[in-house]
């Protein structure tokens, strides 16, 4: 996968180079781009370049003491923050700058990564103002987020923006059929990361097949009867997707299935998540208003929002389909 990165992001890779060669290495960067992009890799890439001690053209000699340690995730020096549950919290925040501020690191640059930071919680987001604004001694930030207008203008301002592209869904749909993965399920699965490996795995694995099925199924009861889509809900949604991760996965497709008809309706000639829905979709296409769609969509991404802020997942899911029936928002 490391150098399926690094190909797909060599235009981030040799910005990263030429920042060590000019010696310009700034405070705190954002690396902005879609799942499966490779942003954590690169990220500790970086890391591993700023503590090697006989890097080589710019990039780090993977052998000395320092790199085999980033390499093992032992290195003091590096510190990587994740979502505790569903938000970054305060006190990881406060955690974090406390740890950045005392004795006990091996001489050099300190550095920490935090990763899906457009989910930090609003208080560690401050939190982590403060220290953007203020960092003591020779210490790196790098955030990595696949929602960059998530993140506090604040935070945006401060850091230097590295976008991070993706490959293209046409390249990567054709690699997957080369595997063995029909077109259909590589088109979805290309939708959900953006690296072939990732997608091959997704599209081989039997629960994801089962998620897009239900999916698929839940458009249709929703567009037959309000009774069928509660009733589809209590019977067969939540005995496939159980888990708080899949019924975001979930939602996900969902979205692009509206996407997808959406596109239809406009005539636009994008690659489907679904080409294979496309009788179905053309359909859906003629009898809805852009309005609705567009209502449809934003009850999709608020249900999304419930989802992390713990709301209970067959009553988000019995009140999604009651708006989708309706084409109105969530109150």
């Amino acid at each position: 996968m490391k150098s399926e990165v690094f190909k797909n992001q060599k235009v981030v890779i040799d910005r990263i180079s030429s920042m060590f060669k000019n010696n310009r290495i700034g405070h705190a960067y954002l690396f902005d781009g879609e799942n499966g992009t490779g942003k954590e890799v690169i990220a500790l890439h970086f890391a591993k370049l700023l503590l090697c001690k006989e890097p080589q053209k710019n990039v780090p000699c993977e052998t000395c003491s320092s790199c085999r340690r980033v390499t093992s995730g032992n290195h003091p020096n590096i510190t990587l923050i994740r979502p505790d549950g569903q938000n970054i919290k305060k006190e990881q925040m406060s955690d974090l700058i406390f740890k950045m501020t005392r004795k006990g690191y091996e001489p050099g640059r300190k550095i920490y990564i935090v990763t899906a930071a457009d989910r930090m919680h609003v208080a560690a987001a401050n939190t982590l103002l403060k220290f953007l604004e203020e960092p003591e001694g020779d210490v790196t930030a790098i955030l990595l987020t696949n929602s960059y207008q998530s993140l506090l203008p604040t935070i945006q301002s401060r850091c230097q923006r590295i976008s991070f592209l993706p490959p293209s869904r046409e390249a990567m749909i054709a690699e997957l059929e080369e595997k063995g993965i029909t077109m259909s399920m590589a088109a979805t699965a290309t939708m959900v990361t953006a690296t072939v490996s990732e997608a091959f795995e997704l599209a081989s694995g039997d629960q994801f097949a089962n998620i897009r099925k239900t999916v698929l199924k839940l458009v249709e009861a929703s567009n037959s009867s309000v009774q069928d889509a509660l009733l589809f809900i209590q019977t067969d949604w939540i005995q496939v997707l159980k888990e708080k991760e899949e019924v975001d996965r979930g939602l996900d497709l969902l979205l692009y299935v509206y996407r997808d008809i959406v596109a239809i309706k406009a005539g636009l000639n994008s690659t489907p998540a679904y080409p294979d829905q496309k009788e179905l979709f053309e359909g859906l296409a003629m009898r809805m208003t852009y309005s609705r769609l567009s209502a449809i969509m934003e009850t999709v991404l608020q249900s999304k929002r419930q989802l992390h802020s713990n709301m209970n997942r067959t009553l988000l899911m019995e009140q999604l389909v009651l708006n989708m029936q309706e084409g109105l928002l969530v109150v």
